[in-house]
């Protein structure tokens, strides 16, 4: 009895300890000093608290939104996307997207679809009835329609939704696909590209130098747009058919899962992280919607977070969006129990590696695997830390409503977090 009652002390103590070396050093820090600051470290396994500070308050959580958008995905896909469903119809093929991004996408594998669709002989006909979405999401930003990580949300997603443009050595810019260059006009009054609002059209500024530039720009994306690329890449017409397909389906898989969620997460990828929401609701048989695939998520598989999630995005570009720290490490344990830590590892950003976190946690070998999210004053970083002594903790640290430099904020979770790793 007194060797148990020993032991309890001493875990007591230790976390206590942790709790106070946390509050002692954002209470101290004079960049932390103006902010809302959120905090919650706890063992893997375990869901006693190591360390905690306001970790019951409510943020907003930029990116770390991902991190519930890649549990949907573990929750309702297998190893590979699916990327059509079809029905044959006598001579007629009718397809209708399933929200994967991956076709022509310039960053992802190839997709199978592409094959598929390019091999069929068939009248080829596209019903996109059961897509419920708007263009963005609730609270996006509406002036950020030209900007590379704001491209529209939409069933069957085509070359990304982007135009991608690469500058030549004359100044001038190439389109790929070259289905743009057509849309682009020499525009002295911009600087880079500026796509106009409602319509495809690409004012541009020719560039000096001779320096290689490459800018992504989303494509106001309809349904009469997407088949005219598609069409204009296959070189057969797929035609416009807007009814619904209520019997059972069959299916062509795109991509590996893991390919999409390791770009999503490493890079911040805002259109998959959307888009597999969307394929989320393709899974669990719902409509295209993201309202939708967000309330079947929390309750079928969300349900015992310790504080209900304000979920509103796939992405987390919606400020709408609010979580707990605790509610982010609960989250991560739930992640870290569905996925080998080897292949976890291997998706999420490495601390001075890979991603995001390539500029930060460089030391040997990489002790922080987590995802990062940053909005205009708001810098989150959640996910995992190996400590000296080999425990693997899941943390949440969370920063909101600062004026100071996004880097100064970055500086001190780097140096908060260094910390714990050698202390515990």
């Amino acid at each position: 009895m007194r060797t148990l009652l020993f032991f309890i002390s001493i875990v007591a103590l230790s976390g206590c300890s942790a709790s106070h070396y946390l509050k002692r050093e954002i209470d101290r820090s004079a960049v932390l000093s103006q902010q809302h600051t959120g905090v919650s470290i706890a063992r893997v396994g375990d869901r006693t608290s190591l360390a905690s500070y306001q970790d019951n308050k409510y943020f907003v959580p930029a990116s770390n939104t991902k991190l519930f958008s890649f549990y949907a995905g573990l929750s309702a896909l297998g190893d590979s996307i699916p990327g059509l469903e079809y029905l044959e119809w006598g001579e007629l093929l009718i397809i209708r997207g399933t929200g994967d991004p991956s076709l022509l996408h310039p960053d992802l594998p190839h997709s199978k679809v592409f094959d598929f669709l390019k091999g069929r002989k068939d009248q080829i006909f596209f019903t996109p009835f059961h897509f419920e979405n708007k263009r963005f999401g609730p609270g996006w930003a509406w002036s950020d329609y030209n900007d590379y990580y704001q491209p529209e949300v939409t069933a069957m997603p085509i070359y990304g939704n982007i135009a991608r443009f690469r500058s030549t050595p004359t100044g001038q810019y190439r389109a790929n696909p070259r289905f743009w260059q057509k849309a682009m006009v020499p525009d002295t009054a911009v600087s880079g590209i500026e796509r106009e609002e409602l319509q495809n059209v690409f004012h541009y500024s020719r560039l000096s130098g001779s320096q290689v530039v490459t800018r992504d720009v989303p494509v106001h994306m309809t349904d009469q747009i997407m088949l005219q690329l598609l069409s204009d890449t296959l070189k057969k017409e797929i035609k416009l058919i807007n009814i619904p397909l209520e019997i059972e389906l069959q299916t062509v898989n795109s991509i590996p899962s893991d390919s999409l969620y390791a770009r999503m997460m490493q890079v911040s990828d805002n259109m998959l992280a959307e888009q597999l929401m969307l394929l989320y609701a393709t899974a669990k048989k719902l409509p295209l919607s993201t309202d939708k695939a967000i309330a079947h998520a929390i309750e079928h598989h969300l349900a015992d977070l310790p504080d209900k999630p304000v979920w509103k995005d796939g992405s987390g570009l919606s400020r709408y969006n609010l979580f707990t720290p605790r509610t982010m490490v609960a989250l991560l344990q739930k992640i870290y129990a569905k996925v080998p830590q080897e292949r976890l590892f291997q998706i999420l950003p490495a601390g001075g590696k890979t991603g995001t976190l390539k500029n930060l946690f460089k030391e040997e070998p990489p002790f922080i695997f987590a995802k990062t999210g940053s909005l205009s004053n708001v810098y989150n970083l959640s996910g995992y830390l190996i400590t000296k002594k080999g425990k693997i903790l899941a943390f949440s640290f969370m920063n909101n409503n600062f004026t100071k430099p996004t880097a100064d904020v970055r500086k001190e979770v780097e140096r908060i977090l260094t910390s714990v790793r050698n202390k515990y």
